[in-house]
Protein backbone atom coordinates (compact mmCIF):
# COMPACT_ATOMS: atom_id res chain seq x y z
CA UNK A 1 0.00 0.00 0.00
CA UNK A 2 2.64 2.63 0.84
CA UNK A 3 4.38 1.78 -2.54
CA UNK A 4 1.20 2.51 -4.24
CA UNK A 5 0.79 6.27 -2.04
CA UNK A 6 4.70 7.05 -2.88
CA UNK A 7 4.54 6.37 -6.18
CA UNK A 8 0.95 8.36 -6.62
CA UNK A 9 2.83 11.28 -5.01
CA UNK A 10 5.67 11.17 -7.11
CA UNK A 11 3.18 11.17 -10.25
CA UNK A 12 1.55 14.44 -8.78
CA UNK A 13 4.80 16.08 -8.03
CA UNK A 14 5.90 14.54 -11.70
CA UNK A 15 2.14 15.90 -13.36
CA UNK A 16 2.76 19.79 -11.40
CA UNK A 17 6.23 20.05 -12.78
CA UNK A 18 4.96 19.04 -16.66
CA UNK A 19 2.03 21.25 -16.21
CA UNK A 20 3.86 24.48 -14.91
CA UNK A 21 6.51 23.83 -18.24
CA UNK A 22 3.43 23.99 -20.94
CA UNK A 23 1.51 26.38 -19.00
CA UNK A 24 0.90 29.15 -21.66
CA UNK A 25 1.98 31.80 -18.99
CA UNK A 26 4.99 30.88 -18.47
CA UNK A 27 5.78 30.24 -22.47
CA UNK A 28 5.45 33.60 -22.74
CA UNK A 29 7.67 34.56 -19.78
CA UNK A 30 11.66 34.48 -20.04
CA UNK A 31 12.17 31.97 -18.07
CA UNK A 32 15.09 30.15 -19.82
CA UNK A 33 14.77 26.33 -19.37
CA UNK A 34 18.45 25.86 -20.33
CA UNK A 35 19.62 28.23 -17.55
CA UNK A 36 17.27 26.57 -15.02
CA UNK A 37 18.95 22.64 -16.08
CA UNK A 38 22.42 24.10 -15.99
CA UNK A 39 21.59 25.88 -11.77
CA UNK A 40 19.88 22.11 -11.29
CA UNK A 41 22.88 20.57 -12.31
CA UNK A 42 25.53 22.93 -10.97
CA UNK A 43 24.02 22.70 -7.47
CA UNK A 44 23.51 18.64 -7.89
CA UNK A 45 27.20 18.97 -8.30
CA UNK A 46 27.62 21.12 -5.04
CA UNK A 47 25.46 19.22 -3.38
CA UNK A 48 27.27 16.36 -4.11
CA UNK A 49 30.66 17.78 -3.73
CA UNK A 50 30.09 18.98 -0.50
CA UNK A 51 28.39 16.03 0.92
CA UNK A 52 32.06 13.61 -0.64
CA UNK A 53 33.83 16.98 1.12
CA UNK A 54 32.63 16.56 4.87
CA UNK A 55 32.59 12.67 4.65
CA UNK A 56 36.25 12.41 3.72
CA UNK A 57 36.62 15.26 6.76
CA UNK A 58 34.92 12.53 8.91
CA UNK A 59 37.79 10.14 8.03
CA UNK A 60 40.28 12.23 10.35
CA UNK A 61 37.86 13.47 13.18
CA UNK A 62 33.93 13.95 14.09
CA UNK A 63 32.56 16.74 11.83
CA UNK A 64 28.94 16.43 12.94
CA UNK A 65 26.76 15.89 15.86
CA UNK A 66 23.20 16.48 17.23
CA UNK A 67 23.38 18.82 19.69
CA UNK A 68 25.90 21.10 21.72
CA UNK A 69 24.82 19.51 25.26
CA UNK A 70 24.97 16.19 24.18
CA UNK A 71 28.07 16.36 21.55
CA UNK A 72 26.59 12.53 20.36
CA UNK A 73 28.22 12.48 17.16
CA UNK A 74 25.95 11.73 13.81
CA UNK A 75 26.78 8.34 12.28
CA UNK A 76 29.90 9.44 9.45
CA UNK A 77 27.34 7.62 6.15
CA UNK A 78 27.99 9.25 2.97
CA UNK A 79 23.66 9.55 2.73
CA UNK A 80 23.91 11.40 6.30
CA UNK A 81 26.52 14.12 4.84
CA UNK A 82 24.77 14.01 1.96
CA UNK A 83 21.69 15.15 3.55
CA UNK A 84 23.14 17.51 5.80
CA UNK A 85 25.09 19.03 2.68
CA UNK A 86 21.55 19.32 0.98
CA UNK A 87 19.82 21.03 4.04
CA UNK A 88 22.70 22.98 4.20
CA UNK A 89 22.31 24.28 0.55
CA UNK A 90 19.10 24.95 0.41
CA UNK A 91 17.89 26.68 4.00
CA UNK A 92 20.09 27.46 6.95
CA UNK A 93 19.48 23.64 8.11
CA UNK A 94 17.27 22.11 10.27
CA UNK A 95 19.53 21.89 13.51
CA UNK A 96 19.30 18.41 13.81
CA UNK A 97 22.89 17.74 12.56
CA UNK A 98 25.51 20.63 13.72
CA UNK A 99 28.90 20.97 11.75
CA UNK A 100 31.63 21.50 14.45
CA UNK A 101 35.29 22.57 13.54
CA UNK A 102 36.55 23.08 10.14
CA UNK A 103 33.00 21.89 8.91
CA UNK A 104 31.10 24.58 10.51
CA UNK A 105 33.49 26.61 7.87
CA UNK A 106 32.89 24.84 4.61
CA UNK A 107 28.92 24.76 5.75
CA UNK A 108 29.31 28.73 5.87
CA UNK A 109 30.42 28.32 2.21
CA UNK A 110 28.14 25.83 1.06
CA UNK A 111 25.12 27.97 2.68
CA UNK A 112 26.53 31.19 0.87
CA UNK A 113 26.66 29.32 -2.74
CA UNK A 114 23.35 28.10 -1.88
CA UNK A 115 21.44 31.66 -1.31
CA UNK A 116 23.80 33.80 -4.26
CA UNK A 117 23.68 30.80 -7.18
CA UNK A 118 19.91 30.77 -7.40
CA UNK A 119 20.04 34.92 -7.08
CA UNK A 120 22.89 35.18 -10.03
CA UNK A 121 20.19 32.88 -11.60
CA UNK A 122 16.90 34.94 -11.31
CA UNK A 123 18.99 38.10 -11.94
CA UNK A 124 20.97 36.59 -15.40
CA UNK A 125 16.83 36.06 -16.56
CA UNK A 126 16.14 38.88 -15.51
CA UNK A 127 19.07 40.70 -17.75
CA UNK A 128 17.63 38.19 -20.63
CA UNK A 129 14.25 39.56 -20.19
CA UNK A 130 14.90 42.96 -20.36
CA UNK A 131 17.34 42.51 -23.78
CA UNK A 132 14.30 40.31 -25.43
CA UNK A 133 12.34 43.87 -24.23
CA UNK A 134 15.12 46.08 -26.29
CA UNK A 135 14.81 43.54 -29.22
CA UNK A 136 11.37 43.65 -29.59
CA UNK A 137 11.11 47.41 -29.14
Amino acid sequence: MINILVGATILFIAFNLVYFFRNKTYRQSYFSSSLFLKLFFVLTGVLVGFGLLYYLLSIKEVVLIQSLSSRTPIEPSFLNFLYFSGETLMSVGYGDMIPIGITRFFALIESMIGILMPTAYFIKALERSNSRKEEES
